[in-house]
């Protein structure tokens, strides 16, 4: 069982063993750990550019959010019937919700959640987590995709309906981002980093390595599917 980068499973399939397995284990400081269908990923910090977006929404909310609404870096919320432990980059949370003294919060209790895209693992966030998201019943969720296949784009989901969001607004860095009511503000993009990608150079052939086992890799914890359909939880 190895840590950086690599899937971890609990010993059991049921979601209470899950999260004590999340949240009981001494990960790398300064980590991202989350459950993502049933399984625990670790993955490194962010980097300086994805601070950097995080930054301005951050500001911008903070101008328009009401008194009774907090903003929140790394708090994790549990979509339990989504096998879903996620730690969004920024997180708008009534502070009248009752909040246990926990690891975590439900994602229901969310009014907005913001994701920036890491790179390879984009998927999470373009599809695990805005299914999850919507299961969930989170109002806005507002997509910063720095690796999207047509270049970076942002993207807001809103309401969440029938196990779906409806795409609110769609635009490329560089133009702004409206959000409705209740934050009824815009969002500058003009600022934000464009990462430059370069094609990965194809390796010198090789012949083939000898055929092995390993148990290093993705591994599920057994049990841990989650359901395809559930209400808001």
């Amino acid at each position: 069982m190895t840590r950086n980068g690599m899937w971890l499973a609990p010993r059991e399939g049921e979601w209470g063993d899950l999260v004590d397995f999340w949240q009981c284990m001494e990960w790398p400081e300064g980590s991202r750990v989350e459950i993502v269908e049933g399984i625990v990923t670790v993955t490194p910090t962010a980097s300086v550019p994805h601070h950097l977006i995080a930054g301005e929404p951050h500001r911008a909310l903070h101008r328009a959010t009401p008194d009774e609404w907090g903003i929140y870096q790394r708090l994790s919320i549990a979509v339990p019937s989504r096998w879903g432990m996620y730690l969004p980059d920024l997180l708008v949370l009534s502070k009248q919700r009752p909040l246990s003294g926990g690891y975590y919060v439900p994602a229901a209790h969310a009014e907005s959640a913001v994701e920036i895209t890491s790179g390879p693992k984009a998927v999470h966030e373009r599809v695990v987590k805005r299914d999850a998201y919507v299961t969930a019943g989170i109002p806005l969720y507002l997509l910063v995709d720095r690796f999207a296949p047509g270049g970076p784009t942002v993207t807001l989901f809103s309401e969440p309906r029938d196990g779906t969001y409806r795409v609110l607004a769609q635009t490329a860095f560089g133009d702004a981002v409206e959000l409705p009511a209740p934050f009824e503000l815009t969002v500058s993009t003009s600022d934000w980093p464009v990462p430059s990608v370069t094609p990965a150079t194809p390796p010198p052939p090789q012949a083939p390595a000898p055929t092995r086992s390993s148990t290093a890799g993705s591994t599920r914890a057994p049990g841990a599917r989650p359901p395809r359909s559930g209400s808001r939880t």
